[in-house]
């Protein structure tokens, strides 16, 4: 036995462990004590880990479909000469529009993202779909139009707030938040702070709430749009900070004032008088900050929800400042800026054939993509790399995405174990999983001070399987698009110290400047030349290098507050050390609150508050009609709850409770249909209908029903095992601009039936 030092992969967090193996299996997993973030925090569902690392459905070698639809192992050298061949002579027939790539990437695994991009590039493509598509692009282009640009993502500083904001979130469970569980209790302890809680259902947080506006489903828009009316109509905005940081408000505030308070808090269903409290405890804290999450951001009007909830900070003050929201510096890009409002090169931005949908942050929503692969026209998608994502299950539209995937000329994915979208693919490549290789996460949003991990392997990979940087470097080097670069590859062999990384940069810099072509290659570059010379076998790490001179440059003084030491020349390469040094991570940057102000985007280093989009859609919500009331339930579907995961666990066996993701309705609507816990029913929607088992909870509202995200995978070969949520979505219910599904908002039918009907 022996014990390694590593992070906890299911959300955002990425929690430092220190775990126990024996004979290539997590035998013990507990809180890293030394982790700089989590310091020893964990959650319930670390402990089970092994379920992810060793199950039956893992992949062990590549495989390639069957004209019967049976699968055969044939060798990696044989599937990439193939795949690239059919990739090249679709470009060549079709041109770049005909591929696109979707994943890269899930909560740890984002170091592989640097490599897997190229592909695009190879392709002549901007296709890019991913999950941040379905769910934060609404968000990022908002965080655009305010702060100028769409990399300007803002973070929340609940540890020191006194007055904190959840809405559409439910830490206890979700997480996102430092330490969740441990800052919920400190902030429920505290009598001098107040927590308020904003959703639906009385959840695990809301359960410890000072304040839980329950409201009716597909509201949030009146409720936020209320608090911001009664704020400004009270005089409860904070003056000197809006003349001083942001322009528009004039604007802002006319359409503020014109909300009908009282019609909108009736329209929520909650009591007035509690939300006059909570706007007028809000804006009078002493320090006060606002958490969100996927039930505001997979909601009626999305976008608009994203836009409102950062007014109820800015428009109070509670920015760049302790306890109130910031922006945070990065290390690992996990977004681009794209603005539909520019040309790039003289040229309109690249808009997608059948939807003429533009990019956010440089991504596609997945709404649309079984629409672009059964487009009728010439220029429609034919070929789809999938990487760390299972879109039959967690996309929206499973029946949609089925048939357009199944009419691909070529379908690669590239995953763990075998899913649900691996049994349609052309070809199948295994990757190691994230304890068998170098990895890190692109989720590092803290302010002022930042983490960063670079996890090591714990594991030899299983099988044939790759890490993902080699498997991408080796494909490039197929394509014919990867040049050979053997003086680079020398300097790289000098002795390991900061001269030499400096010597390597500079080669690496005075070659890419002279063959500019190169440049988006420069992942798997630096994985050849670099890589080979990096310790312990971290050739994946190469291109942190780069990045972490980059971070040390545009946050010197932060860096060298966190401890490192250097000058500018030395910095970045002392702090690409530390990363590869650091098994249970490092700090990155200490920044202070004025710093914030620098991360500000905009030319006149002010936020623009007046998005006319936004007030557009504002100013059109009194004369809104209620949604249809064709169906007698609204769905809440994706759920998160103690034993769910984004479908990072096949094996059904790690869940210890809850093995059924049970369908949670209120007690008098179970009463009405007669039905009662553990019983069999239909849910229905206009999409399709799935078999649930029912838990009675009075947790919901009446009229709201829930189901959670993570169930539907067929283990073994099994059926599909719990709800497959997404048979009940559909592509065209989401939000006109953002395209984000609602999730969230799901009009369905639920009827009693026999459990062997179900």
């Amino acid at each position: 036995m022996r014990t390694e030092k590593t992070a906890c992969i299911l959300c955002s967090r990425n929690c430092g462990l220190a775990v126990d193996i024996d004979d290539g299996k997590f035998v013990r997993v507990r809180g890293d004590e030394d982790h700089p973030a989590s310091k020893g925090y964990l959650c319930q569902k670390a402990a089970r880990l092994d379920y992810y690392q060793n199950h039956a459905d893992r992949l062990q070698h590549p495989l390639k479909r069957q004209p019967d639809g049976s699968f055969v192992q044939v060798s990696w050298d044989e599937a990439l000469t193939d795949i690239a061949a059919r990739l090249l002579a679709i470009r060549k027939q079709h041109g770049g529009d005909a591929f696109a790539f979707v994943g890269g990437g899930g909560q740890g695994n984002h170091l592989g993202g640097a490599y897997s991009r190229q592909l695009l590039t190879a392709m002549k493509s901007r296709y890019a779909y991913n999950a941040l598509g379905q769910e934060k692009t609404g968000d990022f282009w908002v965080n655009g139009r305010l702060f100028g640009r769409q990399t300007c993502h803002t973070t929340e500083d609940v540890e020191h707030a006194d007055y904190v904001l959840f809405i559409g979130c439910n830490p206890y469970q979700s997480h996102g938040i430092p330490n969740a569980r441990d800052t919920l209790r400190d902030l429920r302890k505290d009598p001098q702070r107040t927590m308020v809680v904003i959703d639906p259902r009385r959840s695990e947080t809301a359960k410890q709430a000072d304040i839980h506006l329950q409201l009716k489903p597909g509201t949030d828009t009146y409720l936020m749009a209320a608090l911001l009316a009664i704020i400004v109509r009270d005089g409860l905005h904070d003056r000197t900070f809006l003349a001083k940081h942001c322009t528009g408000f004039e604007q802002v505030e006319q359409e503020l004032l014109a909300i009908p308070v009282a019609d909108y808090v009736q329209r929520a269903d909650v009591p007035l008088a509690d939300v006059e409290r909570v706007a007028r405890g809000f804006a009078t804290a002493r320090r006060a900050c606002v958490r969100i999450d996927l039930g505001i951001q997979h909601t009626l009007h999305t976008t608009l929800n994203g836009y409102l909830e950062k007014l109820l900070y800015l428009i109070t003050g509670n920015f760049g400042r302790q306890g109130g929201n910031n922006l945070h510096a990065y290390l690992l890009p996990l977004m681009g800026h794209t603005d539909e409002r520019k040309k790039r090169k003289g040229k309109a931005l690249k808009r997608t054939a059948h939807h003429q949908m533009h990019p956010i942050a440089g991504i596609y929503p997945p709404n649309i993509l079984p629409d672009e692969i059964l487009h009728p026209g010439e220029d429609r998608v034919r070929a789809v790399f999938v990487d760390s994502a299972n879109p039959l299950l967690t996309y929206a539209d499973t029946d949609a995405y089925e048939r357009a995937f199944q009419s691909l000329e070529l379908l690669v994915v590239v995953d763990v174990a075998m899913t649900e979208t691996a049994r349609l693919a052309h070809y199948i490549l295994p990757a190691a999983s994230q304890f068998e290789k170098w990895e890190a996460t692109g989720f590092n949003l803290e302010f002022p001070t930042n983490f960063f991990h670079l996890r090591h392997p714990l594991f030899a990979p299983l099988g044939e399987s790759l890490p993902e940087p080699e498997i991408y470097t080796r494909l490039l080097e197929k394509m014919g698009v990867m040049p050979h670069f053997s003086p680079l590859a020398w300097v790289a062999r000098l002795e390991p110290n900061l001269s030499a990384h400096l010597a390597y940069l500079g080669a690496l810099a005075a070659m890419l400047a002279s063959h500019k072509d190169w440049i988006p290659y420069a992942a798997s570059l630096v994985y050849r030349t670099l890589g080979p010379t990096l310790p312990d076998g971290a050739a994946a790490a190469a291109p942190l290098l780069p990045l972490a001179v980059q971070y040390a440059t545009q946050h010197y003084a932060a860096v060298k507050r966190a401890g490192h030491e250097g000058n500018r020349l030395t910095l970045g390469s002392t702090l690409f050390h530390a990363i590869l040094a650091g098994r249970s991570g490092i700090t990155l940057s200490r920044h202070e609150f004025a710093d914030t102000w620098s991360l500000v985007k905009q030319p006149d280093g002010r936020i623009h508050l007046a998005i006319p989009e936004m007030l557009n859609e504002l100013r059109a919500l009194p004369t809104e009609l209620p949604p249809s009331a064709d169906y007698p339930f609204v769905l809440m579907a994706g759920e998160r709850r103690s034993y769910n995961a984004n479908q990072i666990f096949r094996d059904p066996a790690w869940r210890k409770v809850d093995k059924d993701g049970a369908l949670r309705m209120h007690p008098d609507d179970a009463k009405t249909l007669e039905l009662s816990n553990g019983e069999h029913a239909l849910c229905q929607s206009a999409r399709g209908e799935i078999p649930v088992v029912v838990e009675v909870d009075d947790t919901v509202r009446r009229g709201m029903v829930t189901l959670p995200h993570g169930y539907g995978q067929r283990y073994k070969n099994s059926t599909p095992l719990g709800p497959a949520v997404n048979r009940l979505t559909a592509s065209d219910h989401c939000d006109p601009f953002s395209k984000t599904p609602f999730h969230k908002y799901v009009p369905v039918h639920i009827r009693k039936v026999a459990a062997s009907v179900a």
